[in-house]
């Protein structure tokens, strides 16, 4: 039951049958849709025609307040009985949970890999190893008012799995469990902390409480701004304020416009009294200081393989779009890896002199033993390389013992971990194999062995012997290379770049009179190559008929076969495109309105009590069951 939406302080404080003032419970926020740790402040009756739907629980007519410690300078809020419960106290061990069981986890939905909040859990599998680690858990995680659930949970914290603890009549306790209900946990649960800042840790922070002196002391005595959304104690303004102003939106000194500099109808433009901001240190004109304008959700960043709708052959003109597409996320760095897990992709750029390029086969050298002190991203050997980091990532891919001293060798190299290969076009210095232009992915390599030698600096490098594993053709076979005309593959350039570069030559070139051919458009002038059709595969066939809902969006998507596998692709990630994450759709709901949205941002959505379609606003309810397609 949400706050406000009924006067509880006019009706009769009454008693519940399994709950009393003071009593320490776990209770459900409707607008996170987890359950937080709190404490009973009050109950009060509630009309009949006020009672919620009746749920599996029965409800008891009541309306408990709750103040919850997560919010301790926050009203309490009023909730029905089925959102609270007694507090869970106890952990489970990972080797005692079993499928079927239910649980409170800590998960996160955005963002998995990190701290979240509590949630319920319904155990669908327990996977226990023999190396000595902890099972992994997975199950139907219930969010929201509603219980909408999110199949297929990986639990990361198994350690804080807790016990959830049922209701019972206050009658039916003994004098130790009343006197625990009203006791207070010793160690609160942790949760993702409430400033992302000072991780709730610091008693000053300026974000989350008084941006002037950082201090959470009275909260009556703040006020806060409507734009960029910071408190302020009202006699830490300056000038500073006697009261709490009475209106309807406030704004800080440094969101305030001036109307002195608000230019009028008629007015010309005034100069600005402040300086022209500087960069304190001059980074250079290279694109490895550019920011990127979108990120690969597609695969989470430890993804291992190849990526969907990447074909071999692809070929990006800056390394900041190789980082975009996700096939390499560094935009300076050789290697992209962690040591506890493995490498998931390298680059072959030329860079150092021990590298062999045979194309299928490939001697790599390791990171590091270089002064890369300054602007420099490249230099020469000037120590010893040691197994560790980078170098110690690339090598857990080699399906053999690690061996941080001699290196070691795989039997079957087919099993070990793939690895994605890019190469530059710098390494055409080298290698008949780089490209001509830009940065091109190649496909799929195995680590077959890795061994320390004395490199041709004099100094200890690792090298890695990788062959390629790929199904696809090599580009620069004679296969790869009909495969990527058949695909319409080209070297894709930033948006704009093209134009500019054109502007810039035009401005450039020297003005001769007479008749002149346009230099520029010999120059930029790309032979088209035949486009093959694309043909579905029968497993895609076969979803895409099983997808009744969205039939008609399908039969429109069919339509650009004909341009081609990559032009269809785009079509489809345009269409399933989320409105509200702007995002590929993870986890679709086909709503009534024949619309498609991700499964959280509906269920956000319905937090914030928006029962509608976000597209075209057709009315949901409140009751809509939220099914994912």
């Amino acid at each position: 039951i949400a706050e406000g939406t009924v006067n509880i302080e006019e009706n009769i404080v009454c008693e519940s049958k399994y709950f009393k003032i003071g009593d320490i419970v776990d209770a459900r926020d409707n607008c996170y849709g987890a359950w937080f740790e709190g404490k009973i402040t009050g109950i009060y009756k509630i009309p009949n025609n006020f009672l919620a739907d009746n749920d599996s629980e029965i409800e008891d007519g009541l309306l408990y307040k709750v103040l919850f410690n997560r919010y301790p300078f926050n009203n309490p809020v009023s909730l029905s009985l089925k959102e609270i419960r007694p507090r869970a106290r106890n952990k489970i061990s990972t080797l005692s949970v079993k499928e079927g069981q239910k649980v409170m986890v800590n998960y996160n939905i955005e963002r998995p890999s990190q701290r979240g909040f509590w949630y319920d859990l319904l155990v669908t599998s327990v996977s226990i190893t023999n190396t000595g680690k902890a099972p992994t858990i997975k199950g139907n995680l219930f969010v929201g008012y509603e219980n909408n659930v999110l199949n297929d949970c990986k639990i990361k914290f198994t350690d804080d799995i807790m016990k959830i603890e049922r209701k019972t009549l206050v009658a039916d306790r003994s004098e130790q469990e009343l006197l625990l209900m009203q006791t207070e946990t010793e160690n609160p649960r942790v949760s993702s902390p409430f400033c992302d800042k000072c991780h709730d840790k610091t008693k000053k922070c300026i974000y989350c409480n008084c941006h002037v002196c950082g201090l959470k002391t009275d909260p009556e005595k703040q006020v806060l701004c409507d734009e960029c959304n910071m408190a302020f104690h009202i006699w830490c303004l300056n000038p500073p304020l006697d009261k709490v102003p009475e209106v309807d939106e406030w704004y800080c000194m440094k969101c305030k416009n001036d109307e002195n500099e608000i230019i009028k109808a008629g007015e010309k433009l005034k100069k600005t009294k402040s300086r022209t901001s500087t960069k304190s240190r001059n980074r250079g004109r290279g694109m490895a200081c550019v920011g990127r304008s979108k990120d690969c959700t597609l695969v989470p960043l430890d993804h291992f393989g190849a990526i969907p709708g990447i074909e071999v052959g692809t070929t990006w003109k800056f390394r900041m779009q190789v980082a975009e597409a996700g096939i390499h996320r560094p935009h300076v760095a050789g290697i992209h890896g962690r040591e506890t897990d493995g490498a998931y992709s390298i680059v072959l750029s030329g860079g150092y002199e021990d590298d062999i390029d045979n194309g299928d086969e490939i001697i790599y050298t390791g990171s590091g033993g270089r002064d890369l002190t300054g602007r420099r991203t490249a230099t020469q050997q000037s120590c010893d390389q040691t197994l560790t980091r980078l170098n110690k990532a690339l090598a857990l891919n080699c399906n053999a013992p690690f061996n941080p001293v001699d290196g070691a060798e795989a039997e079957d190299w087919r099993q070990g971990k793939p690895v994605r290969v890019i190469r530059n076009f710098r390494g055409a210095r080298h290698s008949k194999y780089a490209p001509k232009e830009g940065n091109r992915y190649d496909g799929l390599y195995k680590v077959v062995k890795y061994y320390p030698e004395k490199g041709k600096s004099g100094f200890i490098v690792w090298r890695y012997l990788l062959k390629r594993d790929d199904a696809v053709p090599a580009p620069w076979t004679k296969e790869g290379k009909l495969r990527i005309a058949s695909l319409g593959l080209e070297v894709m350039y930033p948006d704009g770049y093209l134009t500019a570069m054109r502007k810039n030559d035009k401005e450039n070139s020297p003005i001769s009179k007479g008749k002149r051919k346009n230099r520029l458009q010999a120059h930029y002038l790309i032979k088209r190559p035949k486009i093959i059709p694309y043909e579905l595969e029968e497993n895609v066939k076969k979803e895409i008929e099983n997808d009744q809902k969205n039939a008609k969006v399908w039969e429109l998507m069919k339509s650009n076969l004909s341009s081609g596998k990559k032009e269809f692709l785009a079509k489809v990630e345009e269409q399933f495109t989320c409105i509200c994450c702007h995002e590929l759709i993870f986890q679709p709901v086909t709503m009534k309105c024949c619309h498609n949205i991700c499964l959280v941002c509906l269920q956000r959505s319905f937090t914030a009590k928006l029962y509608e379609c976000p597209y075209c606003r057709t009315e949901l309810g409140k009751n809509y069951k939220i099914i994912e397609n």
